[in-house]
């Protein structure tokens, strides 16, 4: 028995070994954890306390840009009372001046009236003509060479390369059923739908928002006319369609953008017919932005095919421009449409040889 006992008692050196390997090794592991996490841990320390300087940097920047924009807000709201008041004041100095000008006139034609009430009304008006220019002047001075103003988002404004300039500037625009998608399904789609769906079709609020945008980049002393096509022209504003509007008129010119937003998407695109009523004005436009977005499908012929080819678009397109008057700046901007390949490179030479400019919008234009 006790040298069994004995047997049992005696230890092996292989199993000592191996414990003394596997204690070695979780101490190895459990030390590199510890280091790795305390070195992880400092350097996410660094970084936030770097990052948290520049949140507060960026915080006291934005409540600064906030203060400056509440003095811009109120300065604004000072210059347009100003510009308010000069335009109140302008219209009642017309209103004297034609009232003048009209016993000016009967005054020559009649036989009994004296050089001295002669004189007299005469140096009025030119009173008044001068009290008018510089209330004109005054407000060009505080508004600069618009008479609107077009805020994008983040108050961004863009190089567009656009001819801003002119005496008598013709907007047209393309209110055919294409302007409701860019791609032919969704055309078909929301064609379908109600006019309201139609109206707020993206394509078309962009297009919407276009002619709002060149409504504010009109020059104060400069007249307008605003057309939408598609089968047939009308113009926006009330009156005749050859009949240009001054742009000082800043009433009519906030009413003419609200029509163009009631306007319905429709029909095919004869643009035959609208260049021909372009050459037929009398005077002509000096300036013309046409907003589109492909080649016409229809002429002054009558033919209205379900499927016209692009070779055939291209066709009613060259007989379109033969219609234009030379001489007159084209400012196309083209608008996306699928399954229309030739009309970047048509409307950009028309562009080019009228010694206008050619603009395809990005999304967030304007």
């Amino acid at each position: 028995m006790a040298s069994k006992r004995a047997k049992k008692r005696e230890l092996n050196p292989l199993s000592l070994a191996f414990l003394d390997v596997m204690f070695c090794g979780f101490g190895a592991v459990i030390l590199i954890f510890l280091i790795l996490d305390h070195s992880s841990t400092i350097i996410t320390t660094d970084a936030n306390a770097d990052i948290t300087a520049e949140v507060n940097l960026l915080q006291e920047e934005v409540r600064l840009g906030e203060l400056g924009l509440v003095q811009l807000r109120n300065t604004f709201s000072d210059v347009s009372f100003e510009v308010v008041t000069a335009e109140g004041l302008a219209r009642q100095i017309q209103q004297q001046l034609d009232t003048f000008l009209e016993q000016l006139a009967a005054l020559e034609n009649s036989s009994v009236a004296t050089v001295d009430s002669i004189e007299k009304l005469r140096a009025d008006v030119k009173a008044l003509e001068e009290e008018l220019m510089r209330l004109q002047a005054s407000a060009f001075e505080q508004e600069g060479n618009s008479v609107r103003q077009f805020l994008g988002d983040g108050n961004r404004q863009y190089l567009s390369g656009l001819f801003l300039g002119g005496q008598r500037i013709l907007v047209l625009v393309d209110s055919s059923a294409s302007m409701l998608d860019s791609t032919l399904v969704n055309i078909i789609r929301t064609r379908n739908m109600s006019d309201e769906r139609k109206r707020a079709a993206p394509k078309w609020q962009r297009v919407v928002k276009i002619v709002d945008w060149i409504s504010t980049q009109l020059p104060i002393t400069s007249r307008y006319q605003i057309w939408n096509f598609s089968d047939e022209i009308e113009s926006v504003l009330p009156g005749g369609r050859d009949d240009w509007q001054e742009v000082a008129d800043r009433d009519q010119l906030n009413a003419a953008i609200e029509n163009v937003k009631r306007l319905v998407p429709g029909n095919g695109t004869n643009m035959e017919q609208v260049f021909r009523a372009v050459a037929n004005m009398s005077p002509r436009p000096d300036n013309i932005f046409l907003i589109t977005d492909g080649l016409p499908t229809i002429s002054d012929r009558g033919s209205r095919d379900a499927l016209v080819t692009p070779r055939q678009r291209l066709e009613l397109y060259e007989e379109a421009v033969e219609e234009l008057p030379q001489g007159i700046p084209v400012n196309i901007l083209l608008m996306p449409l699928e399954g229309d390949p030739s009309a970047a490179a048509a409307f950009w030479e028309l562009a080019q040889y009228s010694k206008g400019s050619f603009l395809t919008p990005s999304k967030d234009w304007p």
